[in-house]
């Protein structure tokens, strides 16, 4: 469906897949795309919104467990293909209602064309049966608009996007820049409130009252529980709908104080689901059971997104998901020392999650 828009590849003796001029995309089996045009964000820019957007409301149906994948990269700086479509599986097989590619995934150390293969894939692979969230902020208003187009147009159900934060501007520039990202698409957009980058209670419903695709918002921005709780009083009767995200270690809580759904990592999906399923079901003690029970594992996914890229990885091969050797952060990224390695195995054994 979509290979008509993907850049041209071409394939090595030995199956590697390679990119013109750029960095190499490890496939085992051929699968072969031809050209598209070169686009700028130019070329977006000031475009008509797609007419579906002026025909329906946007979907505010999301909620549950929608992890952030993982992308698998070997030694060479690589894009494991394979085990990139595994993944999607596995998440599906556990039972997710649907998955994200975004900082967690390391999408802002991708070229435009590896996201646009990382998407791309991903969408083939799950083929509508869960939704796809993809993130596509810029630093600039004409650069997010260019990623979000090419999002939707390559099959996206969602996006997620940051507020600007390279240079500190005004909140009103940032709603702007909200708002004329969501007058391009016909998406329903994640608000990304993250420590680095804010989006304050009062900001997230001021964007939701300009425009109805600015209805979901991932609450990070620490400490989450009483930002949960401020925004969802704020949101009442705007529409807006609140996730979780900082791994779902407070998911439970988040919950209880409004949460639809929450977006932990890559590594335990069938964890979090559990606990939805048991929330939902009204038996928060089992929810909360679940959690105290893989709290070291969680505790031990709690740190900076350096670091972390290496852990969620290297669990993904021992759970059996991504191939031996795909365990590698895209550069720059600090490498658990091997008592850190060794103290994950330990973990993993105890709760009986190797090869699982």
């Amino acid at each position: 469906m979509y290979r008509d828009s993907l850049p041209a590849l071409r394939l090595m003796g030995d199956g590697a897949t390679i990119w013109p001029d750029g960095p190499q995309l490890a496939r085992r089996s051929r699968f072969e795309y031809r050209p598209r045009q070169p686009t700028s964000p130019a070329d977006f820019a000031g475009t008509p919104t797609p007419r579906r957007r002026i025909l329906n409301m946007p979907d505010r149906s999301m909620k549950g467990v929608y992890p952030i994948l993982s992308a698998p990269i070997n030694a060479r700086g690589q894009l494991v293909v394979e085990d990139l479509e595994r993944q999607v599986e596995w998440m599906i097989d556990k039972g997710v209602h649907g998955v994200g590619i975004a900082i967690a995934t390391e999408i802002y150390k991708f070229t435009e064309q590896e996201r646009d293969l990382i998407l791309t894939t991903v969408v083939r692979v799950n083929n509508g049966r869960i939704k796809v969230v993809m993130n596509t902020g810029g630093e600039g208003t004409d650069a997010a608009i260019f990623l979000s187009k090419r999002a939707e147009e390559l099959g996206a159900d969602a996006l997620m996007i940051r507020p600007t934060s390279f240079i500190p501007v005004p909140t009103s520039e940032n709603v702007e820049y909200f708002v004329k990202i969501a007058e391009s698409v016909s998406l329903p957009i994640f608000l990304q409130d993250q420590g680095t980058a804010q989006v304050p209670p009062a900001m997230a419903v001021q964007c939701a009252k300009r425009h109805e695709n600015l209805c979901y918002i991932k609450v990070e921005t620490p400490p989450t529980l009483p930002r949960m709780g401020e925004t969802q009083k704020l949101a009442e009767g705007t529409g807006l709908v609140l996730f979780g995200g900082a791994g779902g270690a407070f998911a439970v809580e988040e919950f209880r104080r409004g949460s639809a759904g929450t977006m932990p990592g890559s590594t335990l999906p069938d964890m979090f689901v559990r606990v939805w399923d048991y929330y939902q079901a009204g038996d928060e003690d089992a929810a909360e059971a679940e959690m105290q029970r893989h709290g070291p594992l969680i505790q031990l996914l709690a740190q900076g997104q350096g670091l972390v890229g290496w852990i969620y990885k290297y669990i993904m091969v021992r759970r059996g998901v991504f191939s031996p050797g795909s365990d590698f952060a895209r550069h720059p990224a600090r490498k658990p020392d091997a008592q850190q390695y060794r103290e994950i195995d330990r973990i993993l054994e105890e709760l009986d999650l190797v090869g699982q």
